[in-house]
């Protein structure tokens, strides 16, 4: 008996591959092959960041930070695509990214806690490289990467901690085209890694209350990292 269902089960599982991988009729054949096309994607993102710690002393007081927790954001932006070759293409995504980061700072020796959020929605326009592996029926997944530049338009002098303007970076990621009747949906996340030093060390905004530097003198410098999950609409 037992015998009899291993050899139910390995047809069953023989018959699911085979049809998996019939040729079914395809939804917009030629999708691929127009030498321009838009779109547009939303999804969610979170921001992080690398901390390098000065290990400066001031008062008696060394600070300490860390992100404590990942707050997930908001991001939509639009598509453009230009055909390079049947597995290559070359997009550019003008994304915004609505997020925010949540900074701890802790004192080395009385433990003492400073908790402070900063708003960050980043303008990023990315310049990627795209390549596709072969069709299959109405699905291509693909590799994405390339580089990009952002600012951030959020951003709010007075605050204990002040990010830069301007950033710049690589990023990388994975994604399948899904072949609808009238569009393609494509899933995608993308790591996103900053090159810049992002902390703002010239606070002429902190004259009023220069004990707040203490927070930026903690820190030599600050890298930006995200990960964001799209779906696109193209």
């Amino acid at each position: 008996m037992r015998k009899d269902v291993f050899i139910i089960l390995l047809f069953l599982f023989a018959a699911g591959v085979a049809n998996a991988q019939t040729e079914r009729v395809k939804n917009q054949p030629y999708a691929d092959m127009k030498l321009y096309h838009l779109g547009f994607h939303i999804g969610l993102h979170a921001q992080d960041m690398i901390l390098t710690h000065s290990g400066l002393t001031e008062n008696g007081e060394t600070w300490f930070a860390e992100l404590p927790s990942y707050n997930p954001g908001f991001s939509v932006g639009v598509i453009g695509d230009m055909y390079l070759s049947p597995y290559f293409n070359l997009r550019v995504i003008p994304t915004v990214h609505f997020g925010d980061k949540t900074f701890m700072f802790r004192e080395k020796e009385t433990g003492e806690e400073f908790r402070t959020d900063i708003r960050a929605n980043y303008l990023t326009i990315p310049i990627n490289i795209k390549y596709s592996a072969l069709r299959l029926n109405n699905y291509r997944p693909y590799l994405i990467g390339g580089v990009y530049g952002q600012m951030d338009i959020g951003r709010k002098k007075g605050n204990p901690l002040l990010m830069k303007a301007f950033d710049f970076g690589v990023e990388f990621g994975v994604g399948c085209d899904i072949y609808l009747p009238f569009f393609k949906l494509c899933p995608e996340i993308k790591f996103c890694f900053g090159l810049g030093d992002m902390l703002d060390k010239k606070r002429s905004d902190l004259q009023n209350d220069p004990s707040l530097m203490k927070y930026t003198n903690a820190l030599s410098r600050v890298s930006s990292r995200m990960v964001v999950l799209t779906f696109n609409f193209e």
